[in-house]
């Protein structure tokens, strides 16, 4: 059996999910551990998620229970640190370590830890996961309304993250990825395919937003707050385009996309310990155009 554990936010809870449901797909038995989130601490990110793969209405999986969960990574107290310590050779744990492992695929007794951002796990799946993630009616009107008008031509959606990104103890390894310059060069080079294209705004940092996004081109999106974020994602999946940020969370707008013409931009590198290599990386997104943080688009050469 293979364990996929359910950490972070929304995006990559989605990516675990499509991950498990890949295997599913390969005939391969797994499960989905989401005891990360009963973990309480005050001084974790954990304090601060919630597990989301329950808000739609579709998702399919099985939670491992925790006999299956120590019989591949041992116990929580003592005598399983000292199991994963002394005897690592009786325990079957996978940690992510590069952008893409394409050995995962194969196994079949493993517990998983990582994000799986890498499109290349479950690019074939993807129709069938678009069907599945299907996001529940809003209470909130404005959300059909701007659906609406999303669906229209030439309509894209801009994804901007700045808030948690501009904290100290996440700059060294987010920052300065999604500069001005790329995203100058991503809304010229949709501009260049579709005149009169028009720009939908999602962002956290809503007065930035405002001051350097100011003429007729851009609309910017602001009625959705708190759990109602996620009906961000739904909309960010109703436009034609897309411009992400280096999030999970416009990487999923992109890919609940079901336009066969969209263009989906993405950052060159998703954080600073990442190298940027167009011979290894394009390869590993398909379909997507990747613009570096000077400006560079990487898919011009190759």
């Amino acid at each position: 059996m293979v364990i996929i554990q359910v950490a972070g936010g929304l995006g990559n809870q989605l990516q675990q999910y499509a991950l498990y449901r890949k295997f599913v797909s390969l005939g391969t038995p797994a499960r989905l551990d989401v005891s990360w989130f009963d973990e309480i601490s005050q001084n974790s990110i954990k304090a601060r998620r919630n597990l989301e793969l329950d808000f739609f209405e579709k998702l399919e999986y099985q939670i491992c229970t925790p006999e299956e969960r120590e019989k591949l990574v041992g116990s929580d107290g003592l005598s399983g640190k000292l199991r994963r310590k002394l005897l690592p050779f009786t325990v079957s744990i996978f940690h992510e370590s590069e952008i893409y492992h394409p050995e995962i695929l194969t196994f079949t007794e493993k517990y998983l830890y990582g994000y799986f951002a890498c499109e290349k796990y479950y690019a074939d799946i993807l129709p069938k996961l678009r069907e599945e993630i299907t996001f529940k009616p809003s209470d909130n009107p404005l959300n059909p309304i701007y659906a609406s008008k999303m669906r229209k031509p030439n309509t894209v959606a801009v994804h901007i993250r700045r808030g948690d990104y501009l904290h100290p103890e996440n700059q060294t390894l987010f920052g300065n990825i999604c500069t001005d310059d790329y995203y100058k060069a991503a809304i010229d080079y949709i501009s260049q395919r579709c005149p009169g294209a028009h720009f939908f705004l999602f962002s956290d940092d809503r007065d930035y937003i405002r001051k350097k996004y100011a003429d007729d081109r851009f609309s910017h999106i602001e009625f959705n707050f708190c759990d109602d974020n996620i009906y961000d994602m739904y909309l960010m999946s109703q436009c034609n385009h897309i411009i992400c940020a280096n999030s999970t969370f416009s990487f999923w707008g992109a890919r609940l996309n079901k336009n066969p013409d969209k263009i989906m931009i993405r950052p060159a590198r998703h954080k600073n310990t990442q190298p940027i290599n167009p011979v290894t990386l394009l390869p590993l997104w398909q379909g997507w155009v990747l613009i570096d943080e000077i400006g560079n688009i990487l898919n011009k050469d190759y």
